[in-house]
């Protein structure tokens, strides 16, 4: 198939909107560095985003930059290595006993819950 505007466009690109503290809405495409646009209200922000989402993929093709495509599930594997010192090892897996749960499962609760916090 032929990458061009109808295909980027078609894609399941994440789409942001975060209220602006001066008032209105601001929308972007996280994955289209630079796309971003203002609004008074949300269904005003969704449309002026799909025109902000055609203009910066019609303006990269013309310049022939390549196009970030959106993340998919199946691009995570679920897993990762991390490092961490032995005592925070410790720490953790004999917090986990008391719990009685996995050291996996809690590091995945402590996980999510940071997401969530950071989220707010």
């Amino acid at each position: 198939m032929k990458k061009n505007l109808d295909y980027y466009v078609g894609l399941p690109y994440r789409e942001v909107i975060e209220a602006d503290p001066a008032g209105g809405y601001v929308g972007y495409i996280p994955e289209l560095r630079g796309c971003i646009t203002q609004g008074e209200t949300k269904t005003e922000i969704l449309e002026m985003l799909e025109d902000a989402k055609k203009a910066w993929i019609s303006a990269a093709l013309e310049d022939g930059m390549e196009i970030p495509e959106p993340l998919r599930e199946e691009d995570f594997s679920g897993r990762f290595n991390l490092r961490i010192p032995k005592s925070l090892h410790k720490r953790l897996a004999m917090q986990a006993k008391a719990e009685g749960v996995s050291l996996n499962q809690l590091a995945m609760y402590l996980l999510a819950s940071g997401l969530k916090t950071a989220a707010s």
